[in-house]
């Protein structure tokens, strides 16, 4: 890889980068929530999860001291929750080993729970000038392109290559702003699909694969095993203005949200009959909702769903739910939006979710 993509990545960084909250300051907090915000989540759609967590919890003593339910809360919709757990966890460790403050030092950070080295490279380069790559999934594209390289971006070994690669070039002065300029040129230039807009890049004359017409093949990508599907029939049980919900498993997916009842499998009316039977519950009405489905990373969820509105119930005997006011479903019980299609029927809204 060539020196000479550099100084015009730079330049065109300058020149081109989008003003995003995070970027207003060199505060290394603020950069290490806004990475982990954005893995697999765009950009538009991260801001106002990141400013509201910002403004909830300013600092990583607010983040080690926030009660977990409310950490979750203020996840929810961004999806991947135990990435948010980890977030917590390095809290703790930060201030129990360094005060407060992440440290300046690569190798220090990517010993905190969740920060790998494309992550301990942002915060190091963007808040401490420290020379070290960030490679990300717009950094392997790019580079693969300039590069015309056909290796499975996907493998350890080419990212590891690539963060080596880069380390050689890497400048001394704002190493920040040249790993920002990468991953920028890959967000709004170089970006995937065939549909690079080879006409406005800053490198295009060092790139090689514009110059032997390849870029559309690139990068390589094995393709993903497939998802699990399962199915399930889920359950929004109405009580006057209250809605049923319970929490998840502590470990596992989505684990220690609250979800909407579901059961296994697509059920019918006369097989949810039997099952509100079973469970002591008298409906007054059941109504069948559209499907729906959601996808995680290695499972996808096949719902169908059914309204059931019921008398006072005593909730005595259906330890495992919890029977509570829409509105403070939405203030203070975390729901994963896999359930969004049913939120209406909840009189409650759940914002989009990735994960």
């Amino acid at each position: 890889m060539t020196e000479e993509i550099v100084k015009p990545l730079m330049e065109w960084y300058e020149n081109n980068h989008r003003i995003l909250p995070w970027r207003e300051s060199k505060n290394p907090y603020y950069i290490w929530i806004s990475e982990i915000m954005l893995q697999q989540t765009r950009v538009e759609a991260v801001k106002p999860y990141f400013e509201r967590f910002i403004r909830t919890l300013p600092t990583v003593e607010a983040v080690a001291k926030c009660p977990e339910e409310q950490l979750l809360k203020l996840w929810e919709g961004l999806g991947y929750y135990n990435r948010v757990k980890n977030i917590q966890k390095a809290a703790v460790s930060i201030m129990e080993r360094y005060d407060g403050k992440l440290p300046a030092d690569y190798y220090q950070l990517l010993e905190l729970p969740g920060i790998g080295s494309y992550t301990a490279g942002a915060i190091a380069s963007i808040a401490y000038d420290i020379a070290v790559p960030a490679v990300d999934g717009n950094v392997l594209r790019v580079i693969s392109r300039i590069t015309e390289n056909d290796e499975d971006i996907l493998k350890q070994s080419v990212k590891t290559r690539v963060e080596k690669e880069l380390g050689r070039i890497m400048p001394t002065e704002q190493p920040g702003i040249f790993n920002q300029a990468l991953m920028e040129l890959g967000a709004l230039v170089c970006i995937p699909n065939g549909m690079a807009k080879c006409e406005v890049c800053p490198v295009t004359k060092l790139c090689k694969a514009y110059a032997h017409g390849t870029v559309p093949q690139l990068p390589v990508k094995k393709k993903s095993k497939e998802r699990r599907l399962e199915k399930k029939t889920v359950l929004v049980i109405r009580d006057g203005d209250k809605v049923a919900i319970r929490k998840r498993p502590a470990r596992g997916l989505l684990a220690g949200m609250y979800e909407l009842p579901n059961l296994e499998g697509h059920l019918n009316e006369e097989q949810i009959l039997e099952w509100t039977e079973k469970y002591q519950i008298m409906p007054l009405q059941v109504q069948r909702l559209e499907n729906s489905r959601h996808i995680f990373s290695h499972v996808e969820w096949e719902m169908t769903g059914y309204v059931i509105r019921v008398a006072e119930l005593d909730i005595t005997k259906k330890k495992d739910l919890l029977f509570v006011e829409t509105a403070d479903v939405e203030k203070q019980y975390p729901v994963p939006a896999a359930f969004h299609a049913y939120a209406a029927y909840m009189n409650m809204k759940l914002g989009p979710e990735k994960g």
